[in-house]
């Protein structure tokens, strides 16, 4: 194992958890974008729906 191999590492396992980072802040604000200029517009319906699903799954879950 070398330094190289090591730094190569590191950023490929910081890269794939600032990914999981951004995708969990998308689901909790509902921001697309890392600035104003490349956000996308949400479909306010469609996120309102899908949080409604994810939530019934999750009280079927509970009582199960």
């Amino acid at each position: 194992m070398n330094l190289f191999a090591i730094m190569v590492h590191v950023l490929g396992e910081s890269t794939r958890h600032a990914g999981h980072a951004d995708i969990l802040r998308e689901g909790l604000d509902g921001r697309t974008g890392s600035r104003a200029e490349y956000e996308e517009q949400i479909d306010e319906e469609a996120r309102a729906a899908y949080c409604a699903k994810i939530e019934q799954a999750a009280r079927t879950a509970r009582t199960n």
